[in-house]
């Protein structure tokens, strides 16, 4: 049984009569022309004011987010946005500006995308920058046509991206999306490449490798130099998927690893917002070779002014969005950059290590370790203890997790890790925060042991238990809850 309440719908808590606002009866109300009269009523629910905010506020209050507790989502890296930036961000002063307003007018913001443009270069190892791209995906979809667009130059586009099996799902779908064919690289018993098998698939058909490193498991690939070399050798490209690449900042750079080119996921390293759909930015930055391909404009400068620059029209891609990319998450990004500095993007790669190696240190001993390997920004173990011997899969614990107020990490993926528990505590958390975390994760596997039916039957404190997803995915039920028919005349009043 679940013991929070269940929020009802707000037409549950319609009654006829009620209502959130009154028209005095004497006022007169002809000056409403007759075909602007509605014949019936609106099908709303009749709830007064107070009735309405309280029933929102109920559901806000059911969200989860970074600003509520820790969200250890392994690869997604949800961490805490400054609320200085978001702050900065608000001022009308940013919010009322328009894409198609003259240079001139705008030569605060081209400034603020230029100096971002500038320190993504720097901290990367590259050249050339665009911050059109509205999302990593959408970043990886503009380095693969860059890619594309490279090799037709030199006169054979090439047939085929190769992959590690550990790689973010969106890596063989923006192949694909690409024209290119995929193939897929086995990881070795370390979890890293498996670099006899890069050799035997790396041929002159063969566009680009995509990784990024530290990889999908949380372990960096030592062996990376060796990896530039062979995928250039046959002419190949290197591109870094930059979903980790806040494991590394102020240690190394991907172009100094040998990577030609590179995508920022904003949200994940520098702390701009993240998730439901909004506004994302995903900058691709290229080594000088690739920089006539960019999407135009790029933002330039010269000794009199901020300009949009279209020289490289004739090879470039074209656009990859009608405007110049989402100006305010860009802001935000060179807050945190600015704020932080050097020294201090360093102190974030430094503790995003700490964090989770300490974390797994804690809890590594309730599961078992597919890899043992040094532990970056994030980690994977797995369940397959607990379910071989007491019929818990890591479903079962993603659910109880639920019911001591925490989000649970990322479940069953990468898909190499049977069982997979990927967790990322990012830096932003205290230590008392992952002693917390790994305190709940003992409580778990001692219940798995004991009375293993408490995980199965989880989640028993949140307003939605756990639902058949068999079903769910196959049958959705889209309409919650059938809106009666309402009849005028139990409207008045």
């Amino acid at each position: 049984m679940n013991t929070m309440q269940v929020e009802k719908l707000i037409f549950q808590l319609s009654r006829d009569g009620r209502s959130g606002n009154y028209v005095p009866e004497e006022r007169d109300l002809s000056f409403i022309p007759e075909k602007m009269k509605r014949e019936r009523p609106l099908n709303l629910p009749s709830v007064p004011e107070n009735q309405v905010v309280r029933h929102f506020v109920r559901l806000s209050n059911l969200n989860y987010g970074v600003d509520t507790g820790m969200y250890p989502l392994g690869s997604c890296t949800m961490k805490y946005n400054p609320k200085i930036n978001e702050k900065i961000a608000r001022d009308p002063a940013f919010l009322n500006l328009h894409p198609y307003q003259d240079e001139s007018t705008i030569q605060g913001a081209l400034k603020i995308m230029y100096q971002l443009g500038e320190d993504l270069k720097l901290l990367s190892g590259m050249d050339g920058i665009t911050l059109q791209p509205a999302a990593g995906a959408h970043g990886e979809l503009t380095g693969i046509l860059i890619s594309r667009a490279y090799h037709t130059a030199q006169g054979n586009p090439r047939k085929k991206i190769l992959v590690p099996d550990s790689s973010h799902g969106t890596n063989p779908a923006t192949a694909a999306m690409c024209g290119y064919r995929v193939v897929t690289l086995p990881s070795n018993e370390r979890g890293t490449i498996d670099t006899k098998s890069l050799k035997e698939n790396m041929d002159d058909e063969v566009a680009a490798l995509m990784i990024t490193n530290p990889n999908t498991l949380g372990i960096f690939e030592n062996e990376i130099e060796e990896v530039a070399s062979i995928v250039h050798e046959k002419g190949g490209l290197l591109y870094y998927d930059g979903a980790n690449m806040n494991a590394i900042m102020g240690y190394v750079r991907p172009g100094d690893m040998g990577f030609d080119m590179v995508h920022f996921n904003l949200h994940k390293t520098f702390s701009t917002p993240h998730g439901t759909g909004g506004p994302g930015a995903g900058p691709v930055a290229v080594k000088e070779r690739l920089k006539p391909f960019l999407p135009y404009p790029t933002v330039g400068k010269n000794e009199e002014r901020y300009f949009f620059d279209y020289s490289h029209r004739e090879t470039s891609i074209g656009k990859m969005r009608a405007f110049h990319g989402n100006f305010l998450i860009l802001l935000r990004a060179l807050l945190y950059i600015r704020s932080n500095g050097f020294s201090g993007l360093k102190r974030v790669s430094k503790h995003a290590v700490l964090n989770a190696s300490y974390l797994k240190k804690k809890i590594s001993h309730l599961f078992e370790d597919p890899y043992r390997a040094a532990t970056m920004h994030e980690f994977v173990l797995s369940a397959s203890n607990l379910k071989k011997q007491y019929g818990i899969r890591t479903i079962d614990i993603a659910k109880r997790i639920l019911d001591f107020g925490l989000h649970a990490p990322t479940i069953y993926f990468p898909l190499i890790v049977k069982e997979a528990l990927m967790i990322e505590p990012t830096e932003s958390e205290t230590v008392e925060n992952l002693d917390d975390f790994a305190s709940v994760m003992e409580k778990i596997a001692e219940e798995a042991k004991k009375n293993p039916s408490i995980l199965h039957d989880a989640p028993h404190n949140t307003p939605v238990g756990r639902p058949d997803e068999t079903t769910a995915n196959r049958k959705p039920i889209l309409k919650a809850f059938s809106l009666p028919e309402r009849r005028p005349d139990k409207q008045e009043g």
